[in-house]
Parts: structure tokens; sequence; C-alpha cells
């Protein structure tokens, strides 16, 4: 059988570079890849190169594959030279900057899993491109400028790149970061392992050395992608499957397990939105208190999912009464790409620096922006997540896939932080429970709970045409909810994909982000 190729993404530029490889007769992986070179440039309040990535690669008739492709803390990380600091671990500069950077390794493994014709440079010519000649800023990229001048403005180098004269960026902008672009040419010539192990990691050490960072060149040569099983779930639609550690991905198979066991219940739009609201509320309880890095997880996230846990959670959900709330949260910065190619295989994808524009930290000799995961980590030496050296921290990253019982298959995802598991489950149940189309699962108005991207409210937030429908019976549940506007950049950047059993292929992108999707010809 022959299949439709497709492309989304949250920006347009991005989508377009990884839909011109797939119509080239490239493989999802190799899409993948240019795509996330792309809005790695475009989109660099959101994700870079010096940040994290977890794939899920889907090929028809087989079980997804998995690649962790997230960096642990430094092996010379000192949690109590930090703790000697603050109760905290600083929120910006080269302190902050702890964790490695693991995308690029995992676009490695990638084209080692799915690799196909296309050449390495041929795959991050347009982000070369893109980085050399400038990128159009966006509004977007103008609210994470305003958002984060106090925090990361004074930063030399930041300044330099990411602001106007010291002043927030304004749409229409252009930002040129040559440096990157000879960052991305060398790899594209040299390999990705001189990311890690060549010219542009000794750059990179020297950098972070020179700036404060505890990452050494021994850190960069120790780091390695790893290929793992996803985690799985069975519902009533079908078979789910996410990341596992460290990850939140059981919480977001939690949340639809949990929901598809009340769904009956459900008659109107506040009944679903009310069972997912308290489900994921279930699902984050038990997130919050066992994940963390695989090595040092007390049992299997996979036993999280089993059908004792899930009918615990469903017998504490009320369709009558909302659960308190809040509790503490976390925010993100995060894009989700997916893609299907012509030979059947599916790509689920994430890359994040976690807050905007991450550190802050941009390295002068590569361009390269460098994440500040080391936020997920805590400073209690008691804590699960407690920052160790060579420990990798908790994300908030979890691409998403689904085989359906009748014979579709889906990829699925979003940015926001606390907001991805919840964004997921609601396009999920739109379009699978409540029959609307899948583009209208992603546009229509949503909710979120507790904290996201740019944001600190913790309690259930509405874009405002829900909130003015539901706002009465919602509180007369129990929920403590307030309204934003609609189209909110809050509620996230959502896509979706799905592959028919014909072979054709649906798509849809968030009209909250500066995206697109693309679909080729049947062939």
């Amino acid at each position: 059988m022959s299949f439709q190729s497709a492309f989304t993404a949250p920006h347009a530029k991005a989508a377009q570079a990884g839909q011109a490889i797939l119509d080239a007769g490239g493989t999802a992986s190799e899409a993948m890849v240019a795509a996330a070179a792309m809005v790695s440039v475009q989109y660099p309040h959101m994700n870079s190169i010096g940040g994290d990535g977890f794939w899920l690669i889907c090929k028809k008739g087989e079980a997804p594959v998995a690649i962790d492709a997230c960096g642990a803390a430094s092996l010379s990380a000192d949690p109590d030279h930090y703790r000697k600091l603050s109760d905290e671990l600083p929120d910006s500069g080269a302190t902050a900057a702890i964790t490695m950077a693991g995308t690029v390794s995992g676009w490695q493994e990638a084209l080692k899993l799915n690799g196909g014709e296309q050449a390495l440079t041929q795959l991050l010519a347009p982000a070369i491109d893109a980085a050399s000649k400038g990128i159009e800023v966006t509004q977007s990229l103008v609210n994470a400028s305003e958002k984060t001048l106090t925090r990361l403005g004074e930063d030399a180098h930041f300044s330099e790149l990411y602001l106007n004269q010291g002043e927030p960026l304004s749409v229409g902008d252009t930002i040129t970061n040559s440096a990157l672009a000879s960052t991305l040419t060398t790899l594209a010539n040299n390999g990705l392992d001189d990311f890690y192990r060549g010219e542009i990691a000794q750059k990179m050490a020297s950098d972070l050395q020179k700036a404060g960072s505890p990452i050494s060149l021994q850190d960069f040569h120790a780091h390695q992608a790893r290929v793992l099983s996803a985690l799985t779930t069975s519902i009533s639609k079908g078979k789910l499957f996410n990341f596992g550690a460290p990850t939140q991905g059981v919480a977001s198979l939690l949340i639809l397990a949990i929901y598809d066991r009340l769904v009956s219940k459900a008659t109107l739009e506040i009944d679903h939105i009310h069972l997912l609201v308290e489900a994921t509320k279930q699902a984050f309880i038990i997130r919050d208190q066992v994940v963390t890095d695989e090595v040092y997880l007390e049992k299997p996230l996979q036993s999280w999912l089993s059908d004792e846990v899930i009918e615990r959670c469903v017998s504490d959900v009320s369709m009558t009464s909302a659960k308190p709330w809040p509790h503490i949260a976390e925010p993100g910065d995060t894009i989700w790409m997916g893609a299907t190619d012509q030979y059947g295989t599916m790509v689920s994808f994430i890359q994040s620096i976690y807050w905007e524009f991450g550190s802050g930290v941009v390295l002068p000799q590569t361009g390269v922006l460098w994440n500040i995961r080391s936020k997920s980590f805590s400073l209690d030496s008691n804590h699960h997540n407690a920052l160790l050296p060579g420990k990798k921290p908790f994300h908030t990253l979890n691409p998403a896939y689904a085989e359906l019982n009748d014979g579709r298959r889906m990829v699925y995802g979003t940015m926001g932080g606390e907001g991805q598991p919840q964004t997921q489950a609601c396009l999920f149940s739109r379009y699978l429970y409540q029959d609307v189309s899948l583009g209208e699962s992603v546009a229509q108005p949503r909710w979120l709970l507790g904290r996201t991207w740019g944001d600190s409210t913790t309690n259930l937030r509405l874009e405002e045409t829900l909130y003015d429908e539901h706002a009465t019976a919602l509180t007369q549940l129990g929920h403590e909810i307030t309204a934003v506007a609609d189209q909110n950049e809050l509620m996230g950047h959502a896509g979706a994909i799905v592959q028919h059993p014909t072979g054709d292929a649906s798509a849809t992108s968030d009209p909250r982000s500066d995206g697109t999707y693309l679909l080729g010809e049947q062939s």
C-alpha cells in the first residue's frame, strides 16, 4: 500500500522544510531532522540545539521505538554549592546551565533507525540558510522577548542577539545568527557526533566553562541518546503510546485511561471538560510522586498504568464535585512536530529548552542558546528529583501516538509544560469521543489547569468562549476558574496527523501558533 505524507509544525517554515524532504522521498525521521533544525532557528524562545528532545518512531506493524535525547546534570555539578547560595537553583546565566544538551544526539539516533538517502547537508541546508540570512520575528517571539527582558536582558551575548538595542523585539524585526549557521554547517559536513566529540563540542565546552557553567568537555563526551520501549495502555478506542521516564508521558496516558472509563457518564460538553480536568488531577498526583530519572525510579512507570491503579483513580473522580487544587506545577517551553511518510512510518517529536530562551546563555563561538532544564531539579536532598551529578531532570515533554481499533494511526502533541497532557487529552477526546473534526479539535477553545508557558496562575483557566458558556456550572461543581482570551498562546501549540487505513492522511496545526500543516501526494 502507498501512503500519503504529511507534516505539521508550530512554525510554517519548519513544516515546509520537513514536507520538502518527504516530497523528495525522504523518511519521516529525515524530515523531522530538517524541521527540528529549522524550528530551532525560527523559534529560539521555544527550543534550540542547546536543548533536549524525545522521539517516538512508529513504523506500521511494529512497536513504536522511543529515543531519549535528554541531557543529564554535569558530572561536576555540586548540589552543596548551590544549597549554600539559595533554596532554589538559579533562573538564568551560566550557573543555571547545568544539564547537557541532548537533542542533536536524538537526531543522530533517529537517522540510524529510520534514515534514508537524504544527505545531512540537504537536511540542514534550510536551517543554515535561515540562520545566515535572518528570520522574521513573529508575535510569539515578541511575547517571549517582553517576558524575559528582566531575567535575561543584562547578558551581553543574549542582548546582542535577541534584543533590539536593549529593548524587546518587535514584529517584523530580523534576527541573524551567523555563528549558529556556521555550527550547523560544521555538523552537516562533519556529522552530528561533532556536537559531542568534535570541534563543536570543544568550542561549546570552552565557552560554557569560561562563563561559569559546571559543564565540561567530559560531559559532552559522556552523553549518548538511548533507544527505549514506549509506555503503553489500552482504552476502548485502541492502544495509546507515550514516553517513559524522565517525562510526564505516564500522566498523559493516565488521563485518557481514567477518562475512558468514565466517559459514558458524559452527555454534555461540560461533562467532558469536568471529567478531563478531574482525571488530570489524579494523573498529576501520581506523576509528581514518582517520575524521575529512570535509574532512580522505585518501580517501572508501566506499573502505574495497571488496571488497579486506573480503577483507584476512577473511584476518586466525582461527576458532581471537583477535587481541591492547586498543587505545585511546572511551566515549559517546547515545540511538538509530527510527520508521516510514504512508507507508513509516523514520528511524534518534541524539542525544548524548558523556559523561554532557556538559561539565556548564548555561546559566542557557536551561537548556541543553552537550556535551563536544571530548574526541574530540587535542592532538597530527600526529593526524588534532587540534583545529583549525572542525573537526568524531570521533563514535561511527551510525544504521543495512538493505534486505533478502526485502523487509524495518530501522532499528536503540543508545547506548554503542565498543559501538554491536558491539551493532548482535549484534542483526543474531541476527535474520537465527541466526533469533532481534527482541525476543530485543536482550534476550538481550550482549558488549562495549573501553570504553563510564561504564566504562574494555578487555577483552571478557560478561553473566553468556553468561560462564557460554562463558568457558572463549573464554579458550582467546585472549580476555581478564570478567563483568558480566545486563541491564547498560554494554551499551547497543538498539532496532529492521522493516517487512515486507506493510506491517505489528515493533519492540523494550531491557530495559536505560527505553524501550518502540509500534505504530500499519495504515492
